[in-house]
């Protein structure tokens, strides 16, 4: 989300109503808006009523109206999409294919995007306010009115793409994800204010309060945080839905699917058992982002670099940073645990539910600790906090990497296939079904090619 403040007074009487800081009503002003634009960008720029350009003129044109209303200038999404696209493009005209690993290979931009479309892919209405990031192969596809053929043709295992479908209707995915929206922002607006995140940090409370109780508010007031981040991220996933954007396919049921750039997955985050499983589910599409311009590119420490590179494109403020280096500390000590207990715990469907018991409470805690810097922001009340706790998971953290030994991570270009890094192979078996929906030039051989890349990521 951009983080800029810069942007129009026009809506500071409502925000004076309402309580709330005149950036954060543009916000949710503009968004309602730019969904009622979504679904009249589907209703009359349909891809089968208008032509590619029309839809790139007019989705890039609302965006920047509606970047320059409410922030001045969207800087952390445009980032991603411009690095996402440079690497996509060096991978695709730059790198021989059997040097790319198969995301990368099927990611490839093999041609140079025009003017045009460059500025609709950073800029567009859907996703310039708040994403979520997806890869520029999706947004053309989507433009260009070829999603929908695609993801058929790969279901039936067939390589023809010439003829005509209706598209599914995602009424039902928008409906859905506007109730979570709904319910978030109530809870935001009457839970949060009452559980604040820097009375973790109060002197009559640390005084007074024992551990058990220290540690319950701390979880409670990190949990009750989280709901304006799931208003955000889910009122655009609903927005690109309402574009027509966002289509995956379909289940074993034959339900549509529509998550292809969903950004989170709230029951696998609030019900999580490992820190792994949360970044797993917690801003999908920017996890998604760091391992493929950062974890798979690094030549050492891919983890430490991919975390420091997080803080960097998170901002200026120092509580970043102690989040992203605690998280370092976090994700080796939970891969060491996993890696080398678990296995004695899983047998047994009792053992392992108890087992599930604990390590859930050892995540929702160590998520809980490791992102109070992070609200916080400021170093003094982040070290105020940590000392309070006696840097307690610091340690722990330190001592379980001294007594386990963590699987070293081979050198070359293998080692992204054989070490799993924090970001789940399961969420990049999804994002190969996700987020490979891909444009195709003109030659008929290219479109037979990635569609035949995508029919093979699916029997995976």
């Amino acid at each position: 989300m951009a983080t800029s403040t810069t942007g129009s007074t026009l809506l500071q009487p409502l925000s004076n109503a309402v309580r709330l800081p005149v950036d954060q009503v543009n916000f949710v002003v503009c968004q309602l808006f730019a969904l009622l634009a979504a679904i009249w960008f589907r209703t009359y720029l349909h891809s089968s009523k208008t032509s590619p350009f029309i839809r790139h003129v007019v989705a890039t044109l609302l965006g920047l109206y509606l970047a320059l209303f409410c922030f001045g200038c969207p800087m952390m999404i445009i980032t991603q999409k411009i690095t996402s696209l440079a690497f996509e493009i060096h991978d695709g005209m730059f790198r021989k294919n059997e040097d790319l690993t198969p995301s990368q290979r099927c990611l490839a931009v093999r041609r140079m995007p025009s003017l045009l479309e460059y500025l609709s892919y950073n800029c567009n209405f859907m996703g310039i306010l708040a994403g979520p990031l997806c890869s520029y192969k999706d947004y053309i596809t989507f433009i260009e009115g070829r999603s929908y053929q695609l993801q058929q043709s790969e279901a039936n295992g067939k390589e023809d793409t010439k003829y005509e479908q209706t598209d599914p209707s995602p009424n039902i995915a928008v409906a859905q994800k506007l109730l979570i929206c709904g319910l978030s922002l109530l809870f935001h607006m009457t839970i949060t204010k009452t559980l604040p995140v820097e009375y973790n940090i109060d002197d009559n409370f640390r005084a007074t309060a024992s551990w058990p109780v220290r540690f319950f508010y701390l979880y409670v007031s990190l949990m009750a945080a989280r709901p304006k981040y799931y208003f955000a991220w889910t009122l655009a996933d609903a927005i690109n839905n309402a574009a027509g954007f966002g289509f995956r396919g379909y289940d074993k049921n034959g339900v549509t699917r529509w998550d292809l750039i969903s950004n989170l997955r709230i029951q696998q985050i609030e019900f999580s058992t490992s820190f792994k499983m949360f970044l797993d589910n917690w801003n999908i599409q920017t996890a998604l982002w760091l391992k493929r311009v950062c974890y798979e590119r690094a030549t050492f420490s891919p983890t430490i670099q991919t975390f420091i590179l997080s803080a960097i494109w998170h901002g200026v403020y120092p509580g970043y940073y102690l989040t992203f280096l605690t998280g370092v500390l976090m994700t080796l000590a939970a891969r060491a645990i996993r890696n080398n207990i678990r296995h004695y715990f899983v047998e047994s469907p009792a053992v392992k539910l108890c087992y599930d018991i604990v390590t859930w409470m050892a995540t929702q805690a160590a998520i809980s600790y490791t992102v109070v810097p992070f609200v916080l922001l400021s170093v003094k009340p982040s070290f105020t906090f940590y000392s309070s706790c006696y840097f307690c998971l610091h340690i722990a953290s330190i001592l379980v990497l001294l007594v386990f030994p963590l699987k070293r991570t081979q050198k070359g270009s293998k080692k992204h296939e054989s070490v799993q890094p924090v970001w789940s192979r399961k969420l990049e078996e999804e994002s190969l079904l996700q987020k490979n929906n891909y444009s195709t030039t003109n030659n008929s051989f290219s479109q037979k090619q990635e569609i035949t890349c995508r029919y093979q990521a699916l029997k995976q």
